[in-house]
C-alpha cells in the first residue's frame, strides 16, 4: 500500500510542471491575443478578455474601468497602433497570473502621438475557464 501511495505522489509531482507550463502558455496566449485585439481595433473582442472589476492604470497616472478603457478605444482617443513585448515573465499563483513585461506601445491620444518603452504589470485571473485581464499598469522607462 504505502508503495502505491508513493508511486502515485510520483505521478502528481511529475505532472504539475506540465500542468504549470501548459497555464503559463494559456496566459502568454491571452496575452498577446489582447495586444493584437487592442492593435487591430478588434474592440469586442477585447472586452471578451477584460474582467468586469478592471482596473486600467495608464503610465500617466490616469486610471480607468473597464468602460472607460474601451470607451476611449472604440472613440478613438486611445490608439494603439503597436504593443511589442521585448521581455516577458509569468508568474502563477492558482487562477491567477501575474505578468511582467518590457514592451513598447505606439499610438496616439489627446496628448498626440507616443512611443512608449514601458514596464508593463497584468493580473489575469481565469473564471469560467477563461483568463481575463483583472489589472494593467505601466511604468515608463528611459530609452
Amino acid at each position: 500500500m504505502k508503495k502505491t501511495w508513493m508511486l502515485v505522489l510520483a505521478v502528481a509531482i511529475s505532472a504539475l510542471p506540465a500542468l504549470s507550463a501548459g497555464a503559463e502558455d494559456e496566459v502568454l496566449k491571452a496575452e498577446n491575443e489582447w495586444a493584437s485585439m487592442v492593435t487591430a481595433g478588434h474592440f469586442d473582442h477585447v472586452a471578451s478578455l477584460l474582467d468586469d472589476t478592471l482596473i486600467y492604470a495608464h503610465s500617466t497616472g490616469n486610471i480607468e474601468s473597464k468602460d472607460e478603457y474601451l470607451g476611449k478605444l472604440r472613440s478613438g482617443a486611445q490608439k494603439y497602433t503597436a504593443i511589442k513585448h521585448e521581455k516577458t515573465t509569468i508568474r502563477l499563483h492558482g487562477d491567477a497570473a501575474v505578468v511582467h513585461s518590457i514592451g513598447r506601445m505606439v499610438g496616439t491620444n489627446a496628448a498626440g502621438p507616443f512611443d512608449n518603452h514601458l514596464m508593463i504589470m497584468h493580473t489575469w485571473i481565469k473564471t469560467g475557464g477563461q483568463w481575463r485581464l483583472a489589472a494593467h499598469q505601466t511604468t515608463q522607462l528611459a530609452e
